[in-house]
């Protein structure tokens, strides 16, 4: 697995949208400028995210994006997966055949590690980790 800018990206405007809704739409452009990415880069992932349902956008005065769900329904694998990152680490993408057609020595290490990885990101919800930076 190889977290790229992409998946953080996702998972912070994902948690600005979050942590900042009142019931009225957000900008793009405001989850820019709290949180330092780029408007043209949160266009494409904000289109990802809107086509896996997890964001909806609403158009005209006032317009913006919303949450579909609850935070407390949105896993941080959910919206990884919805901008197209992959949480495994092995580079077989999990066929026998990594290694000159037989299975790598490294096969099941990489299998378990990539799980655990998910199974971590599967328990963690937008609510759970807005949660946890409030109680500071």
């Amino acid at each position: 697995m190889q977290l790229t800018t992409k998946g953080r990206y996702a998972v912070t405007a994902m948690l600005d949208l979050a942590s900042n809704h009142d019931e009225k739409p957000t900008t793009l452009d405001i989850i820019s400028q709290r949180q330092n990415i780029s408007l043209s880069y949160l266009e494409q992932l904000f289109a990802k995210l809107r086509r896996a349902e997890l964001v909806k956008s609403v158009r005209g005065p006032g317009g913006g994006y919303l949450l579909n769900l609850l935070p407390k329904d949105i896993t941080l694998t959910q919206i990884i997966e919805a901008v197209d990152e992959n949480i495994d680490l092995r580079r077989c993408k999990g066929t026998t055949g990594c290694q000159n057609g037989r299975q790598c020595i490294s096969h099941r290490l990489w299998c378990e590690v990539s799980d655990q990885i998910r199974g971590f990101l599967s328990s963690k919800t937008l609510q759970m980790v807005i949660d946890s930076h409030n109680e500071k």
